[in-house]
């Protein structure tokens, strides 16, 4: 897993620290079970993954007991301004 750009919203959210706390295990805990690094762990945590394996994913869901669904939800983003254009102005195009 590699840290995603600091500007980079892509709208994933990882669950991962509600569903630690709701079952009492610490993130070193689950880096030894699941056989990857804290640090990798951390990253995914932190919303910095960009990507991760099917097989760490379904390690994780495995140890945790839980779907992939209740780890990794998507945040909607807000829409754009309805009244902003292109130039800014907020003018409506001409017909």
């Amino acid at each position: 897993m590699a840290p995603a750009e600091p500007d980079d919203d892509h709208g994933i959210h990882c669950r991962l620290d509600e569903l630690l706390a709701a079952r009492g295990m610490t993130l070193a805990r689950l880096s030894e079970l699941v056989g990857v690094t804290v640090v990798n762990l951390s990253v995914l945590k932190n919303d910095r993954a960009r990507a991760i394996r099917f097989s760490t994913l379904q390690a994780i869901c495995d140890v945790l007991d839980c779907e992939v669904g209740d780890l990794l939800v998507r945040e909607r983003r807000r829409p754009p301004h309805q009244g902003a254009t292109a130039s800014g102005t907020g003018a409506a195009p001409a017909t």
